[in-house]
Protein backbone atom coordinates (compact mmCIF):
# COMPACT_ATOMS: atom_id res chain seq x y z
CA UNK A 1 0.00 0.00 0.00
CA UNK A 2 1.48 3.28 -1.01
CA UNK A 3 1.43 6.10 1.66
CA UNK A 4 1.53 9.90 0.52
CA UNK A 5 2.32 13.49 1.57
CA UNK A 6 2.81 16.45 1.05
CA UNK A 7 4.08 19.57 2.98
CA UNK A 8 5.61 23.31 2.40
CA UNK A 9 8.85 23.99 3.98
CA UNK A 10 9.13 27.05 6.40
CA UNK A 11 9.90 30.22 5.19
CA UNK A 12 11.71 30.57 8.44
CA UNK A 13 14.15 28.00 8.05
CA UNK A 14 17.24 28.01 6.26
CA UNK A 15 17.76 26.18 2.83
CA UNK A 16 19.17 22.54 2.65
CA UNK A 17 20.04 19.81 1.13
CA UNK A 18 17.00 17.08 0.15
CA UNK A 19 18.96 14.50 2.15
CA UNK A 20 19.08 16.24 5.52
CA UNK A 21 15.57 17.58 5.05
CA UNK A 22 14.89 13.48 5.24
CA UNK A 23 16.98 13.03 8.32
CA UNK A 24 15.54 16.15 10.01
CA UNK A 25 12.14 14.87 9.46
CA UNK A 26 13.34 11.52 10.86
CA UNK A 27 12.59 9.78 7.59
CA UNK A 28 14.03 6.05 8.25
CA UNK A 29 17.29 5.44 5.73
CA UNK A 30 15.27 2.25 4.21
CA UNK A 31 12.57 4.57 3.13
CA UNK A 32 15.34 7.39 1.83
CA UNK A 33 16.53 5.05 -0.35
CA UNK A 34 13.65 3.90 -2.23
CA UNK A 35 12.37 7.84 -2.68
CA UNK A 36 15.75 8.16 -4.11
CA UNK A 37 16.14 5.47 -6.54
CA UNK A 38 12.49 5.45 -7.41
CA UNK A 39 12.23 9.26 -7.41
CA UNK A 40 9.22 9.73 -5.37
CA UNK A 41 10.07 12.60 -3.20
CA UNK A 42 9.22 15.78 -5.77
CA UNK A 43 9.91 19.33 -5.05
CA UNK A 44 7.46 21.93 -6.90
CA UNK A 45 6.61 18.74 -8.88
CA UNK A 46 10.09 18.17 -10.08
CA UNK A 47 12.28 15.31 -8.75
CA UNK A 48 15.52 16.77 -7.04
CA UNK A 49 18.92 14.99 -6.51
CA UNK A 50 19.61 14.00 -2.76
CA UNK A 51 22.43 17.30 -2.71
CA UNK A 52 20.43 19.32 -3.92
CA UNK A 53 18.53 22.05 -1.76
CA UNK A 54 14.76 22.66 -1.18
CA UNK A 55 14.43 26.57 -0.46
CA UNK A 56 11.75 28.16 1.78
CA UNK A 57 7.86 27.71 0.59
CA UNK A 58 8.74 24.94 -1.92
CA UNK A 59 6.25 22.70 -1.45
CA UNK A 60 7.49 18.58 -1.02
CA UNK A 61 5.76 15.74 -2.23
CA UNK A 62 6.63 12.18 -0.56
CA UNK A 63 5.38 9.12 -1.75
CA UNK A 64 6.04 5.67 0.59
CA UNK A 65 5.73 2.52 -1.21
CA UNK A 66 7.82 0.01 1.07
CA UNK A 67 5.97 0.69 4.12
CA UNK A 68 6.05 -3.15 6.14
CA UNK A 69 4.40 -3.45 9.85
CA UNK A 70 4.30 -7.37 11.53
CA UNK A 71 1.41 -6.17 13.88
CA UNK A 72 -1.48 -8.29 14.14
CA UNK A 73 -5.47 -6.82 13.20
CA UNK A 74 -7.31 -6.14 16.65
CA UNK A 75 -10.86 -6.57 16.49
CA UNK A 76 -13.49 -3.86 17.21
CA UNK A 77 -15.07 -3.81 20.74
CA UNK A 78 -18.35 -2.10 19.80
CA UNK A 79 -17.25 0.61 22.40
CA UNK A 80 -16.20 4.27 20.99
CA UNK A 81 -12.82 5.66 22.50
CA UNK A 82 -13.01 9.44 24.48
CA UNK A 83 -11.39 10.79 21.75
CA UNK A 84 -9.14 14.34 22.64
CA UNK A 85 -7.74 14.90 19.69
CA UNK A 86 -7.69 13.67 16.09
CA UNK A 87 -5.79 14.56 12.47
CA UNK A 88 -5.32 12.33 9.40
CA UNK A 89 -2.63 10.20 10.25
CA UNK A 90 -2.71 10.39 14.75
CA UNK A 91 -5.49 9.68 17.58
CA UNK A 92 -5.52 10.41 20.95
CA UNK A 93 -7.86 9.53 23.59
CA UNK A 94 -8.22 9.70 26.84
CA UNK A 95 -8.15 5.71 28.17
CA UNK A 96 -10.01 4.98 31.40
CA UNK A 97 -8.69 3.64 34.45
CA UNK A 98 -8.78 0.22 34.66
CA UNK A 99 -8.08 -0.73 30.82
CA UNK A 100 -5.59 -2.19 28.70
CA UNK A 101 -3.85 -0.55 26.01
CA UNK A 102 -3.43 -3.29 23.81
CA UNK A 103 -5.02 -6.59 23.50
CA UNK A 104 -3.25 -9.92 23.75
CA UNK A 105 -4.54 -13.44 22.32
CA UNK A 106 -8.54 -13.27 22.08
CA UNK A 107 -9.32 -10.03 24.58
CA UNK A 108 -11.34 -7.41 22.28
CA UNK A 109 -12.06 -5.19 25.71
CA UNK A 110 -9.11 -2.84 25.00
CA UNK A 111 -8.09 0.82 23.99
CA UNK A 112 -6.76 -0.44 20.67
CA UNK A 113 -9.90 -2.46 20.02
CA UNK A 114 -11.86 0.50 20.88
CA UNK A 115 -9.76 2.67 18.70
CA UNK A 116 -10.41 -0.26 15.85
CA UNK A 117 -14.49 0.11 16.28
CA UNK A 118 -13.69 4.11 16.00
CA UNK A 119 -11.83 4.32 13.17
CA UNK A 120 -13.18 0.90 11.31
CA UNK A 121 -9.31 -0.50 10.97
CA UNK A 122 -6.73 -1.66 12.86
CA UNK A 123 -4.57 1.14 15.18
CA UNK A 124 -0.92 1.05 15.21
CA UNK A 125 0.62 1.35 18.84
CA UNK A 126 3.10 3.80 19.81
CA UNK A 127 3.24 3.77 23.14
CA UNK A 128 1.66 2.28 26.21
CA UNK A 129 0.17 3.63 29.28
CA UNK A 130 0.08 1.06 32.45
CA UNK A 131 -3.66 -0.66 32.85
CA UNK A 132 -3.95 0.77 35.72
CA UNK A 133 -3.09 4.37 34.41
CA UNK A 134 -5.72 6.84 32.60
CA UNK A 135 -5.12 9.63 29.97
CA UNK A 136 -3.75 10.33 26.92
CA UNK A 137 -2.73 7.37 24.53
CA UNK A 138 -1.29 8.33 21.21
CA UNK A 139 -2.41 6.12 18.58
CA UNK A 140 -0.98 5.67 15.07
CA UNK A 141 -3.75 5.63 12.21
CA UNK A 142 -1.02 4.18 9.52
CA UNK A 143 2.26 2.33 9.59
CA UNK A 144 4.08 5.31 7.87
CA UNK A 145 3.94 7.25 10.81
CA UNK A 146 4.77 4.04 13.32
CA UNK A 147 9.00 4.64 12.91
CA UNK A 148 8.99 8.29 13.01
CA UNK A 149 7.15 8.50 16.29
CA UNK A 150 9.68 5.43 17.48
CA UNK A 151 12.25 8.45 16.60
CA UNK A 152 10.79 11.13 18.29
CA UNK A 153 10.74 8.95 21.62
CA UNK A 154 14.42 7.85 21.24
CA UNK A 155 15.48 11.41 20.59
CA UNK A 156 13.28 13.14 23.21
CA UNK A 157 10.90 15.07 21.00
CA UNK A 158 7.39 13.43 22.03
CA UNK A 159 7.20 14.11 25.45
CA UNK A 160 4.77 12.81 27.86
CA UNK A 161 3.62 14.77 31.36
CA UNK A 162 1.55 13.10 34.27
CA UNK A 163 -0.11 14.23 37.26
CA UNK A 164 -0.08 11.98 40.51
CA UNK A 165 -1.16 12.48 44.11
CA UNK A 166 1.45 11.05 46.59
CA UNK A 167 1.50 9.86 50.05
CA UNK A 168 4.24 11.09 52.48
CA UNK A 169 5.28 14.05 50.43
CA UNK A 170 7.76 15.47 52.73
CA UNK A 171 10.02 12.97 51.14
CA UNK A 172 10.27 14.98 48.31
CA UNK A 173 11.43 18.14 47.18
CA UNK A 174 9.59 20.90 45.28
CA UNK A 175 11.21 19.97 42.02
CA UNK A 176 14.04 16.87 41.27
CA UNK A 177 14.83 14.30 39.27
CA UNK A 178 14.83 10.70 39.87
CA UNK A 179 17.77 8.73 37.84
CA UNK A 180 17.49 5.29 39.37
CA UNK A 181 17.85 1.80 36.93
CA UNK A 182 14.84 -0.05 36.61
CA UNK A 183 14.52 -4.05 36.29
CA UNK A 184 12.32 -7.03 36.76
CA UNK A 185 11.51 -7.71 40.72
CA UNK A 186 12.54 -11.57 40.98
CA UNK A 187 9.79 -12.05 43.84
CA UNK A 188 6.79 -10.74 41.80
CA UNK A 189 6.55 -10.72 37.96
CA UNK A 190 3.63 -8.16 38.54
CA UNK A 191 6.42 -5.43 39.73
CA UNK A 192 9.58 -3.88 38.81
CA UNK A 193 11.95 -3.04 41.34
CA UNK A 194 15.19 -0.45 41.58
CA UNK A 195 18.43 -2.65 40.66
CA UNK A 196 21.62 -2.08 39.92
CA UNK A 197 21.57 -3.90 36.92
CA UNK A 198 18.24 -2.40 35.68
CA UNK A 199 17.32 -0.32 32.83
CA UNK A 200 18.57 3.67 32.96
CA UNK A 201 15.09 5.14 33.90
CA UNK A 202 14.65 8.85 34.67
CA UNK A 203 11.97 11.00 35.80
CA UNK A 204 11.66 14.43 36.39
CA UNK A 205 8.97 15.81 39.25
CA UNK A 206 7.82 18.81 40.46
CA UNK A 207 5.43 19.31 43.30
CA UNK A 208 2.51 21.32 42.12
CA UNK A 209 0.38 21.44 45.53
CA UNK A 210 0.90 20.29 49.11
CA UNK A 211 -1.84 18.95 51.18
CA UNK A 212 -2.60 19.65 54.72
CA UNK A 213 -2.82 15.68 55.15
CA UNK A 214 0.89 15.22 53.76
CA UNK A 215 -0.33 14.13 50.31
CA UNK A 216 0.71 16.40 47.19
CA UNK A 217 -0.21 16.90 43.78
CA UNK A 218 3.09 16.20 41.76
CA UNK A 219 3.80 16.72 37.55
CA UNK A 220 6.15 14.52 36.60
CA UNK A 221 8.06 13.73 33.03
CA UNK A 222 9.48 11.00 31.73
CA UNK A 223 12.72 10.62 30.05
CA UNK A 224 12.64 7.10 29.39
CA UNK A 225 9.47 4.67 28.97
CA UNK A 226 10.05 2.14 31.76
CA UNK A 227 7.01 -0.54 33.04
CA UNK A 228 5.85 1.58 35.93
CA UNK A 229 8.18 3.73 36.33
CA UNK A 230 6.97 6.55 37.75
CA UNK A 231 5.08 4.45 40.15
CA UNK A 232 8.57 2.64 41.15
CA UNK A 233 10.58 5.98 41.00
CA UNK A 234 8.23 7.79 43.50
CA UNK A 235 7.64 5.04 45.44
CA UNK A 236 11.87 4.49 46.12
CA UNK A 237 11.50 7.69 47.56
CA UNK A 238 8.87 6.66 50.17
CA UNK A 239 6.16 9.33 48.36
CA UNK A 240 4.27 6.38 46.33
CA UNK A 241 0.84 7.59 44.38
CA UNK A 242 -2.18 6.77 46.07
CA UNK A 243 -4.23 3.89 45.36
CA UNK A 244 -1.18 2.13 43.93
CA UNK A 245 -1.72 -1.55 44.71
CA UNK A 246 1.62 -2.81 44.30
CA UNK A 247 4.02 0.02 45.36
CA UNK A 248 1.66 1.67 48.18
CA UNK A 249 2.27 -0.39 51.42
CA UNK A 250 -0.86 1.51 52.85
CA UNK A 251 -3.07 0.44 49.72
CA UNK A 252 -6.49 0.02 51.01
CA UNK A 253 -9.11 -0.25 47.59
CA UNK A 254 -10.45 3.03 48.74
CA UNK A 255 -9.03 4.31 45.38
CA UNK A 256 -8.25 3.54 41.84
CA UNK A 257 -4.53 4.72 41.21
CA UNK A 258 -4.01 8.36 41.25
CA UNK A 259 -1.87 8.85 38.19
CA UNK A 260 -3.01 10.29 34.71
CA UNK A 261 -0.85 10.84 31.76
CA UNK A 262 -2.93 14.75 31.52
CA UNK A 263 -0.02 16.27 28.59
CA UNK A 264 1.73 14.90 25.19
CA UNK A 265 3.47 16.96 22.80
CA UNK A 266 5.39 16.06 19.72
CA UNK A 267 5.97 16.79 15.80
CA UNK A 268 3.33 15.04 13.80
CA UNK A 269 5.20 13.32 11.60
CA UNK A 270 5.88 14.15 8.16
CA UNK A 271 5.58 17.96 9.21
CA UNK A 272 7.27 20.67 10.71
CA UNK A 273 4.29 21.65 12.89
CA UNK A 274 4.54 20.90 16.80
CA UNK A 275 1.41 20.35 18.36
CA UNK A 276 0.76 19.83 22.36
CA UNK A 277 -2.27 17.91 23.72
CA UNK A 278 -3.62 18.46 27.27
CA UNK A 279 -6.26 16.40 28.59
CA UNK A 280 -9.52 19.05 29.85
CA UNK A 281 -9.63 19.37 32.83
CA UNK A 282 -13.28 18.36 33.76
CA UNK A 283 -11.18 14.92 32.77
CA UNK A 284 -8.73 14.71 35.62
CA UNK A 285 -10.36 13.23 38.41
CA UNK A 286 -7.47 13.16 40.84
CA UNK A 287 -8.36 13.03 44.97
CA UNK A 288 -6.53 13.38 47.41
CA UNK A 289 -6.56 11.64 51.06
Amino acid sequence: MSYYFTLTYPPNLAPCSISNLLRYLLIPRKWRHFLRTEQKILINGHYRYFNQLVLPNEKIELQLDHVDSLQGVYPPSGRLPDVVYEDHDLLIINKPTGQKTHPNLYETDTALNDCTTYLKNTPFIVHRLDMLTNGLLLIAKNPAVVPILNRELAQKIFHREYLAIVDHAQNLHNAGTINLPIGHDPLDQRKRKIRNDGLTSITNYQVLQRYANNSALVKLKLETGRTHQIRVHLAALGSPIIGDPLYNSEFTGSKSLQLTAYQVSLTKPFSFEHIKVTLPFSKINLINN
